[in-house]
């Protein structure tokens, strides 16, 4: 007997499209959960955008800078557990708890200024990473309740506006003077400015998805769907790559410039526009993703993104030293194609569990991304520091290798 839920790989459910989405204010509430996400997450790279002011305030190996990062990957799958264990996504109504995770990850972000070493920094950049668990999944889970048809766009463009949300921290350093304070204070002041929007703005869509009373079987109803184990096995290679690639691609780009003989504050601000560009670039290449992925089918395009991406932390190595004229296409082109299959991850979780887990299977979908994430960052410049900048990238191809494997597993069962 054929399963009554839509296929992952495409909008096209019992061989017809689904109807079109009529929401009268579908595209209002898009564009306010868009702006809202990219403010609110530009607390996630907050301190690394200034990790080499921090560097020499503290006197802080590259590794032992990345903990900036790492420790909000962490504390973001420590969130996102906990939400997923009590059900949280699924029990507190998405309004308020975007807000008052919002509100919380904005003043753990600003407390970064109060610490006097690494550690104390690392402990208010865990928090903010555990707060961010409430407006990261939520988010994808609200707008789905006024699409449907377009539900592939409409995440990508989620997506895609908490890439370039990410990415401001390094816009904001390239503000010639612009300092560690400049870069923390105004994620913080964003994030606080998202959640009065979501607070004032939002309501649920028509599609809203049924509430259900808390129950500690709900992880154990997700996990046992086979092919919510697929989808999670592609969704695991993109994340392999993704948050090391974001993380350490301003780095190298401000490393190659330097081996390259540029220096001064004209090459600083070059590199941080050139990091700040490759990272936001996903923006637009999450909305063509969703775009392809109503028109193509998903697996299509994730597999797309992986096998494109993956090429690319094979190139990037042989740009290292080189003019910026070689080693910007190659960053951008990866920037766009590293993100792009993201949101349609979630919208094959949704597709492929009961309605009233939506927002549970969202939440440890992105709760073991991120904690594979957290390895990942720290692996890099291990790698580096043996084999150097041409070769440090190379591991990061191996996720597309098992994304794109676990996706055509999947594809089969849909057939």
């Amino acid at each position: 007997m054929p399963s009554s839920r839509p296929s992952p790989a495409g909008p096209r459910a019992t061989g017809r499209l689904v109807q079109d989405d009529d929401a009268p204010r579908r595209w209002q509430m898009l564009a306010l959960l868009a702006l809202a996400e990219l403010l609110g997450m530009s607390l996630w790279f907050a301190a690394s955008a200034v990790s080499a002011q921090y560097q020499q305030q503290w006197s802080l190996s590259v590794s032992a800078a990345a903990w900036l990062t790492t420790a909000v990957q962490l504390g973001f799958v420590g969130g996102t557990a906990l939400s997923a264990l009590l059900n949280l996504a699924d029990l507190v109504p998405a309004r308020r708890l975007f807000a008052m995770a919002a509100l919380l990850a904005a003043g753990c972000n600003a407390m970064v200024l109060s610490a006097s070493g690494l550690d104390t920094a690392i402990l208010w950049r865990a928090l903010t990473g555990v707060c961010l668990a409430g407006v990261y999944p939520p988010a994808m889970k609200m707008i789905a309740t006024w699409f449907r048809a377009r539900r592939g766009m409409a995440v990508g463009t989620i997506v895609g506006a908490l890439t370039v949300g990410k990415a401001l921290p390094y816009l904001v350093k390239a503000i010639p003077g612009a300092s560690i304070t400049n870069v923390t204070l105004s994620a913080s002041a964003g994030a606080v400015a998202a959640a009065a929007m979501v607070w004032l703005g939002y309501h649920d869509g028509p599609y809203a998805f049924p509430p259900r009373p808390f129950s500690w079987q709900l992880v154990r109803d997700v996990v046992r769907e086979p092919r919510w184990r697929l989808a999670m096995g592609g969704y695991l290679g993109h994340m392999w790559e993704l948050y090391a690639a974001w993380t350490w691609l301003p780095v190298f780009v401000a490393a190659s410039v330097a081996a390259h003989g540029l220096d001064g504050p004209t090459a600083g601000v070059r590199a941080s526009v050139v990091g700040f560009a490759a990272l936001a670039v996903g923006g637009a290449g999450c909305l063509w993703g969703g775009l392809v992925a109503d028109r193509r089918g998903r697996a299509w395009l994730v597999n797309v993104a992986m096998g494109v991406s993956g090429s690319c932390a094979l190139l990037i190595g042989f740009t290292f030293g080189r003019s910026l004229w070689l080693l910007a296409p190659v960053a951008l082109v990866w920037g766009f194609f590293v993100i792009a299959d993201s949101a349609q991850f979630s919208v094959m979780a949704a597709a492929l569990v009961p309605p009233h887990a939506v927002g549970t299977a969202l939440t440890l979908q992105t709760s073991l991304g991120f904690l594979l994430t957290a390895g990942v960052i720290q692996l890099v410049p291990l790698l580096e520091a043996r084999v150097g900048w041409p070769w440090a990238f190379t591991v990061l191809a191996l996720g597309p290798v098992v994304g794109i494997a676990s996706i055509k597993l999947l594809s089969r069962t849909d057939h």
